[in-house]
């Protein structure tokens, strides 16, 4: 009980900077910036949200709510990737405008 309140102070005590999962080889510690800068899909298999892991595991009662937020989760990935790729090209274009300089 005391490791498991241990491991709640630390994420709680991290959560500003490093996102904390676990894997077979147990617990990670990595700061959540260099975390997001892998793919989508890395993330997802990290945290064992992937589809393929989530859907292998039909019998655990929380798979549906686990298979909902690996669908938002990638809305939202898509949605920012797009965002940004739209900034990118609006600056590009009026990268001459003094008012963005």
């Amino acid at each position: 009980m005391e490791e498991r309140e241990s491991l709640r102070d630390k994420v709680l005590a991290d959560r500003a900077t490093n996102i904390y999962y676990c894997t077979f080889e147990g617990v990670h510690s990595v700061n959540i910036h260099q975390f997001t800068e892998q793919p989508l899909e890395g993330m997802l298999y990290d945290i064992n949200r992937d589809e393929a892991t989530i859907l292998a595991n039909l019998d655990d009662p929380k798979w549906l709510n686990d298979y909902a937020l690996t669908r938002l989760l990638k809305y939202y990935y898509n949605k920012c990737k797009e965002l940004e790729e739209r900034l990118d090209n609006y600056v590009k274009d009026n990268e001459s405008d003094s008012f963005l300089v």
